[in-house]
């Protein structure tokens, strides 16, 4: 039996106890569980990152550069935020790429512009 048949049933396996033993609420629930851990743990790696590298460069460059990058940063958050847990579409989905779009092109541009400054 090739490795290919043998995970398929396994997962037909799994997914003939969820529905025989009515599990779907939990396997929703562990859904849930499991993108909030992932969010978290890009929150984490993010934090790691700018605690050990950037957060000194950063304290050397002007105030109002600071606030806009940190600024986008959060409004980055809070759109990802509201896209994993909202499920936009249709229109909502396109102001949720509008806004990813400007607050990558405002951190960058202003990371830019401070390293050309140093």
């Amino acid at each position: 039996m090739s490795n290919f048949v043998r995970n398929i049933l396994i997962l037909a396996a799994i997914a003939l106890v969820v529905v025989v033993l009515n599990l779907q609420i939990a396997v929703l629930t562990i859904g849930l569980l499991l993108r909030i851990a992932f969010l978290i743990a890009i929150a984490v790696v993010a934090y790691f990152y700018w605690r050990d590298f950037a957060r000194r460069e950063i304290e050397t460059w002007p105030q109002r550069a600071a606030w806009v990058l940190y600024g986008a940063v959060a409004l980055l958050l809070v759109d990802v935020g509201w896209y994993s847990f909202g499920h936009p579409a249709g229109r909502d989905a396109l102001v949720f790429v509008l806004v990813a779009v400007a607050c990558v092109y405002a951190g960058v541009r202003t990371w830019r512009e401070q390293k050309k400054l140093v």
